[in-house]
């Protein structure tokens, strides 16, 4: 028997684990999220105190730093999909399949979506404050402490339009990640093909919108000068729909049109 899932297999796998969710109650969906949020989170929270207590590195080597920031971020997809929590980014194309094969309605996936997004941006807010913050992880004028500023504040600087894209190829990468780890029937195998993508778009500098919901909200915390609106508007309102269009309309839609069940 072969080690991973054909095409066909991944998109009917798919189908079948969204109207699992779709069946959840709504208590159960929105405790998932937010474990699924500070997941992402935690993942992040890694990524800024290893790249940023590295600042050597950055002067000598920016591109390796990139690397090094990638390279460990995707702790949290992994955890988000090995545990079975749930996840925004991913639901945007998974619960395209079942909409596409006429098994839910638009209704249906607008309801699992905002339960999803609210329950990721609790987590998101809550791993900010308990984790970022009470832990004192970063103190003022440290190197991690300014890298973290200097991520945000990058993030928020960028026109609308280049967030929006930025979230669009984040998500496709992440869709691509989950549609990959579905593939395998190992532990490993779902880790590697989970890590290349994820640490692609991290590498990259792309727009995650539940990874944001953590990195902008705890440098708030940690003392950047930036408004609840300005994260709201300037990187929320352009990253998030980036990441649907990415994994809506780029993975989702086309996988399952590609694998129709009476193709």
């Amino acid at each position: 028997m072969s080690n991973m899932l054909a095409p066909a297999g991944i998109v009917d796998y798919v189908e079948h684990s969204a109207l699992d969710k779709v069946a959840l109650p709504i208590n159960r969906l929105l405790v998932m999220a937010i474990i699924g949020g500070m997941f992402i989170s935690l993942g992040g929270l890694l990524a800024l105190v290893i790249a940023g207590g590295s600042p050597g590195l950055q002067a000598s080597n920016p591109g390796l730093l990139k690397f090094v920031f990638g390279a460990v971020f995707p702790l949290g997809f992994i955890a988000v999909v090995l545990t079975g929590v749930d996840l925004f980014t991913s639901n945007c194309a998974t619960q395209m399949v079942p909409l596409q094969r006429r098994k839910i309605s638009a209704g249906t996936v607008a309801r699992v979506w905002l339960l999803s997004y609210g329950g990721n941006f609790i987590g998101a807010l809550f791993t900010a404050w308990a984790f970022a913050y009470m832990t004192g992880l970063f103190k003022p004028n440290e190197p991690a402490t300014l890298y973290l500023l200097n991520v945000a504040h990058h993030k928020l600087e960028n026109p609308f339009v280049t967030t929006f894209f930025k979230g669009m190829l984040a998500n496709i990468l992440v869709c691509v990640a989950a549609w990959q780890a579905y593939s395998a029937k190992d532990t490993l195998g779902r880790m590697f093909a989970i890590w290349l993508p994820v640490m692609a778009f991290v590498a990259l500098g792309m727009e995650h919108s539940i990874a944001n919901m953590f990195f902008i909200p705890a440098a708030m915390l940690a003392g950047l000068d930036a408004s609840w609106g300005d994260f709201l508007l300037h990187n929320l309102l352009p990253a998030t729909l980036g990441n649907i269009v990415g994994g809506a309309l780029v993975i989702g839609l086309p996988y399952a049109w590609l694998y129709q069940q009476d193709a």
